[in-house]
């Protein structure tokens, strides 16, 4: 509770979290309701200026574009939550190998980990593609991937450091096995830093989806997404600027939500951060592409 109370009293902590809660409540009531329906074509409202009752206009189709945002909403969380279950098992599995296995074990991880880390996300996602086709699972496991070497990467080091300390050796010697201690002692004491490691990761995951659905990779023309929305739209973006706004928009105000809100969870969860100088805490994201 103290850690939570110290990240709502950040601002970048608070605006984190809104927007996660923001996204979450508009992908769970777009189960139930939309303003209109989202594959619905309309073709005497085509290109409506937002106005009621479509708030934010309508597309070159006559669909309703916050209907659309709402709906392509879910498709958003399906894949940064599906991205993230993967990193965090890849990533899981990787640090542990890594660090408690024997020592050429640790070395062919090590060795692998930065062969993955050289290839970027959208090239891992275009070689499944090429492979299994264009598809939301395409993406949440080329992510996923892709994400998961970084977290063992950042995380790695960590076990390695708990590894030595006083419990674990204390446990090792009352007879804990070597998963026991993992899961009794060391993946509680890295979880700060895997949790913040996991909410950049599912930024990634957002901006990703959004690329390669742009580039015909992501999700199929029939379901809603950003990236597909912001695609249809960008060959009028001359006409009607406004249209190529709201997905734009609305694809970087969660990545900028969760970015902040994994610089606002590191802070939080090392209160020495506070002490140093804003220069020294800045984040730079990781480059998708």
């Amino acid at each position: 509770m103290t850690t939570l109370r110290r990240l709502w009293s950040l601002g970048t902590g608070r605006f984190g979290i809104l927007i996660v809660a923001l996204l979450l409540i508009t992908a769970l009531v777009s189960l139930l309701w939309t303003p209109f329906d989202p594959a619905s074509v309309d073709a005497r409202a085509r290109w409506s200026d937002p106005s009621w009752p479509h708030v934010l206009g309508t597309d070159n189709s006559g669909r309703d574009i916050a209907s659309l945002l709402m709906a392509g909403a879910r498709t958003t969380v399906v894949v940064a939550v599906g991205a993230g279950v993967v990193a965090s098992v890849l990533g899981i599995v990787l640090a542990a190998l890594g660090s408690l296995m024997a020592r050429w074990i640790r070395e062919s991880v090590a060795v692998l980990v930065d062969i993955l880390i050289a290839f970027p996300v959208l090239i891992i996602a275009m070689m499944i593609s090429a492979v299994w086709g264009g598809s939301l699972a395409v993406v949440i496991w080329s992510v996923g991937i892709g994400f998961g070497v970084n977290v063992a990467r950042v995380t790695r080091p960590e076990l390695r450091r708990v590894l030595h300390s006083d419990f674990v050796l204390a446990g090792r010697a009352s007879g804990l096995s070597t998963g026991q201690n993992l899961t009794r002692h060391l993946l509680p004491n890295v979880a700060p830093v895997f949790i913040v490691q996991l909410s950049w990761g599912m930024a990634v995951a957002v901006l990703a989806e959004a690329g390669l659905s742009y580039l015909g990779f992501g999700a199929p023309v029939t379901q809603p997404s950003w990236g597909v929305l912001l695609s249809d739209l960008q060959a009028y973006i001359a006409v009607h600027p406004l249209t190529v706004v709201w997905p734009g928009l609305a694809i970087t105000l969660t990545v900028l939500g969760l970015n902040l809100l994994g610089d606002a969870l590191r802070e939080a969860a090392d209160p020495t951060l506070g002490e140093r100088t804003p220069a020294a805490r800045t984040h730079v994201p990781g480059v998708v592409a």
